[in-house]
């Protein structure tokens, strides 16, 4: 991932599936779509990298928590869709708990400096 000056910007363990899911909670999109998304959604800050976006979607895929299909796109292109499954969606209401409750740990170690 890549920020606004072209400096890397570590994640912390998972955030990109997080953000996956989150980005298909909004509806069906092809992989292009996604990283597009993601990245007009953060500001410009995050850029996800077609060689880690790729990899992800297909671990969520075997994991039962996206499912795919062939489809055109905007462009007239062929394009894999994806979308949550009924998974997909249990798995992201408990990454959004788990990162809320990280968040706010680490804030409150960040105001007691």
């Amino acid at each position: 991932m890549r920020t606004k000056t072209s400096k890397p910007l570590d994640l912390l363990q998972g955030t990109l599936d997080m953000l996956i899911l989150t980005t298909l909670a909004r509806g069906p999109r092809h992989g292009y779509a996604i990283a597009e998304t993601i990245h007009q959604r953060s500001d410009d800050v995050l850029r996800i990298e077609e060689g880690a976006l790729y990899p992800a979607l297909h671990r969520l895929e075997l994991r039962g928590l996206l499912a795919s299909e062939w489809g055109v796109s905007d462009n007239k292109r062929r394009a894999k869709y994806y979308r949550l499954t009924r998974a997909g969606r249990r798995r992201l209401e408990a990454e959004q708990i788990d990162w809320n409750r990280m968040v706010m740990a680490i804030a409150r170690v960040m105001e007691a400096t």
